[in-house]
């Protein structure tokens, strides 16, 4: 199975990306994921089931622990394939 995630970190500054945004970006262009879209208002990731889990459970815990106050994300199944 495929997903993709959508992300976005808080709180916003438009003038300097912030310590949780910056983790957050490391994470899902470290992964093993086939496509990343990173950019200043959402960020999109896609791979196998299990890499974006990874990525996700990851995202979550470092953004958070960088000074995230709110990480809203969505998870689409987008095709079936190898997991």
């Amino acid at each position: 199975m495929r997903l993709r995630v959508e992300f976005t970190t808080e709180p916003f500054d438009l003038d300097v990306a912030p310590p949780h945004a910056v983790v957050a970006r490391e994470v899902v262009e470290s992964a093993a994921l086939d496509a990343v879209d990173v950019g200043p208002f959402g960020n999109t990731a896609e791979g196998g089931a299990d890499a974006v889990l990874t990525a996700v459970d990851q995202l979550l815990r470092k953004a958070l622990a960088a000074g995230a106050t709110r990480v809203s994300l969505q998870v689409n199944v987008i095709g079936e394939g190898e997991a």
